[in-house]
C-alpha cells in the first residue's frame, strides 16, 4: 500500500484528535511519506519512534497492534498468562501503558500495572517477582521529548532476545491496525502491589557493602522516573543530605530544562553543576528518564569533573572487587560482564583480582543473558558486576537490565568509602589509571533520518565490509572482525565491524538498533593521558570520514 493510501485509510479510521494531527500535514508530501513509508520497526529493543499519527510513529494504534502481537506470542508459546507493565514520564506514556493493559486483558492475559510511573529496573524486578510471562516498559529512555517507545521483556526480566523479537514481529505483522479487539476484561487488570516495590528497594539496599555516612549528594531525576526509588534507596542507605535539582525534580515529559534528557550530555547536567557550585556536595548524580542510566560529577580542584561511563564502570568494578576482597565475600571464580565496545582497562582490573571478564554484544540484555546462564548452572553467586560504556551498571542478579537505582547506591557507597580514606573519587580514578594503564575512549553518532536513511546506512556498512580501510588516522588496520560471523567471534550474529589497529587501538562501527544512526566507538591506550586523548581524537576524525 502506498503512503497516500495508508494516509487516507488512517484519516478515515482514527479518532478525532489523531485525525486533526493528520489533517495538519495533508499538504506536506514529505511528512506523509515519512509517517507512512514503513511500519515502526520492532526489534530486541521493542519499538521507539517520534510521537504522532502514522505507521512510522508512536501512537495508540501502533501500541495496540504491538500488544496484540505480544499477546498472541505469549499464548502460542504457553507462557504464563500475565504481563507486568510500567511507564515513564513521557508524553502519552500512561495512556500507552493503560492501552497495553486493556489489550492484554482482551486476550485473557492478566496485566499487572504499576499505579504510578516507575523505573525500568523496577519493571524488570516485577516480571520476576510476580512470575509473569513478560513485561512492557513504556519509555524512550534518554531520547528527546518528541519520542516514546515500547520495550518488551521476557519472563527472565531481560529485554527479549533476537529470536523472540522475530517471533513477536511475525505475530504483529499478521495484525491490522484497525482490527476490532476482543472484549476487554477489566477484571484481569491489576495494580502491582506496593509490597513488590518495597521488596525491590529492600533488595537494592541489601547489595550495599556498608551504610553511607557523612555524604552530601546533589541528585537530578531529569524530570523522569527516578525520584521515588532513588530517594527511598539513598535514605535507607543513610544519606541524610540529599539536594534535588528543583527544576528537574517533578516528572515532566516535555523535559523543559534540556533538549536531550541524557546524563551522558553536559547540557543535561548543567543545573546540577550549578547547585554543586553553591552547596559543594561530595557527588552529583543524575538518572535518565526511565532511570536505567546514571551520570555523575565529582569534586576536582575548585570545580567538578564529569565522568564518562567507562570511567564510572572502572571505578565501580575496582571498588566492588576491593571491598569484597577486604570483607572476604569475593566469590570463588568471580565473573564480571561488559561489552565489546567498553573500555579495555576492565581487563587489567579483572586480571588484578582474578575475575573472569566476559564480553558480550552491545546491549544490556546480553549481560542479563550471562547472568541467566550462571543462574541455570547454579552459579549466580559468581556474578559480581556488569557494565556498559553507555552509563549502565548492575551489581546484583535481582534484575536483568541496567539499574540506576542500584548504581546510585553503589556510587554513593564508593564515594563514602574513599571519603573515609581521605580522598575523593577524582583522585581514586587518577590512581587507578596509574595502576592499570591509561585508556581513552570516544563515541560518535551520525544521524541518517528520513525514508532514505536505512538505505544509506546499509550502503555504508556494505562498503566497509567489501572494501575495508587499510589504515585509519595513519594507523594501519591489522585485523577486521565482522560480528555478522559468529564463527569469528563466538557471539550471536550482529551488524558490527571492528577494526583493530597495529598500535592496539580499536575502531568499532555499529548501526543503532533503535534509532536511525550509526555509532562509532574509538578505544585507545598509551603511556600518558595526553597521549591517549590525542590518539583518540585523531582516530575519531579519521573514522568519521568512513561514514560519509
Amino acid at each position: 500500500m502506498e503512503e497516500k493510501e495508508r494516509f487516507a485509510q488512517w484519516l478515515e479510521c482514527v479518532d478525532s484528535e489523531s485525525a486533526e494531527d493528520l489533517k495538519a500535514v495533508r499538504d506536506d508530501a514529505g511528512e506523509i511519506k515519512d509517517r507512512f513509508y514503513k511500519d515502526l520497526e520492532f526489534g530486541t529493543g521493542g519499538l521507539r519512534g517520534m510521537l504522532g499519527c502514522g505507521t512510522n510513529r508512536m501512537n495508540i494504534y501502533v501500541v495496540r497492534r504491538a500488544t496484540r502481537g505480544l499477546a498472541a506470542y505469549i499464548l502460542k508459546k504457553g507462557l504464563s498468562r500475565s504481563v507486568a507493565v510500567s511507564f515513564d514520564s513521557r508524553i502519552n506514556s500512561r495512556l500507552f501503558a493503560e492501552e497495553t493493559a486493556r489489550t492484554l486483558s482482551s486476550y485473557g492475559i492478566e496485566a499487572w500495572l504499576y499505579p504510578r510511573l516507575e523505573p525500568t529496573p523496577a519493571l524488570s524486578w516485577a516480571v520476576r517477582e510476580l512470575g509473569c510471562g513478560g513485561g512492557v516498559m513504556i519509555t524512550a529512555s534518554h531520547n528527546p521529548a518528541e519520542y516514546n517507545g515500547y520495550k518488551v521483556y521476557g519472563r527472565d526480566g531481560c529485554q527479549i532476545t533476537n529470536e523472540a523479537a522475530k517471533s513477536i514481529l511475525s505475530e504483529i505483522n499478521a495484525m491490522g491496525y484497525f482490527d476490532p479487539l476482543p472484549a476487554i476484561d477489566e477484571s484481569l487488570i491489576h495494580q502491582i502491589p506496593e509490597t513488590v516495590l518495597d521488596r525491590f528497594i529492600e533488595t537494592e539496599l541489601s547489595l550495599l557493602p556498608d551504610q553511607i555516612d557523612g555524604l552530601r549528594v546533589v541528585y537530578s531525576p531529569l524530570n523522569g522516573t527516578g525520584l521515588e526509588c532513588v530517594k527511598r534507596a539513598l535514605a535507607g542507605a543513610g544519606v541524610k543530605e540529599l539536594i534535588v535539582v528543583p527544576e528537574q525534580e517533578k516528572p515532566d515529559g516535555r523535559f523543559p530544562t534540556c533538549p536531550r534528557p541524557n546524563p551522558e550530555e553536559r547540557a543535561a547536567m548543567e543545573l546540577g553543576l550549578k547547585l554543586c557550585a553553591a552547596y559543594r556536595p561530595d557527588l552529583l548524580i543524575a538518572t535518565d528518564p526511565d532511570c536505567d542510566r546514571v551520570g555523575i560529577a565529582v569534586p576536582d580542584g575548585d570545580g567538578y569533573r564529569l565522568l564518562n561511563g567507562n570511567e564510572v564502570g572502572i571505578l565501580l568494578f575496582d571498588y566492588i572487587c576491593k571491598t569484597k576482597k577486604e570483607s572476604g565475600t569475593l566469590p570463588h571464580d568471580p565473573v564480571a560482564v561488559t561489552t565489546v565496545v567498553s573500555t579495555y582497562m576492565a581487563d587489567a582490573v579483572a586480571a588484578n583480582y582474578g575475575v573472569e571478564l566476559r564480553r558480550t554484544l552491545t546491549g544490556f540484555k546480553y549481560i542479563g543473558e550471562q547472568i541467566g546462564e550462571l543462574e541455570k548452572s547454579g552459579e549466580s553467586d559468581r556474578f559480581i558486576f556488569g557494565f556498559e560504556e553507555s552509563y549502565g551498571y548492575l551489581t546484583g542478579t535481582h534484575v536483568r537490565d541496567k539499574d540506576a537505582v542500584n548504581a546510585s547506591l553503589m556510587i554513593c557507597g564508593m564515594a563514602a568509602y574513599y571519603k573515609r580514606m581521605g580522598k575523593g573519587i577524582a583522585q581514586a580514578l587518577d590512581e587507578l589509571k596509574e595502576k592499570y594503564g591509561y585508556h581513552a575512549e570516544k563515541l560518535m553518532s551520525v544521524q541518517y533520518g528520513g525514508a532514505s536513511g536505512a538505505t544509506k546506512m546499509a550502503a555504508i556498512m556494505g562498503k566497509l565490509r567489501d572494501v575495508p580501510p587499510e589504515e585509519i588516522g595513519r594507523e594501519r588496520v591489522s585485523a577486521v572482525v565482522d560480528y555478522n560471523c559468529p564463527e569469528m567471534t563466538g557471539l550471536p550474529a550482529s551488524n558490527v565491524l571492528e577494526f583493530q589497529l597495529e598500535d592496539g587501538s580499536r575502531v568499532t562501527v555499529r548501526p543503532s538498533g533503535t534509532e536511525p544512526k550509526i555509532k562509532v566507538y574509538v578505544l585507545a591506550h598509551g603511556r600518558t593521558e595526553e597521549e591517549c586523548n590525542g590518539r583518540v581524537h585523531a582516530l575519531a576524525e579519521a573514522a568519521e570520514k568512513l561514514l560519509a
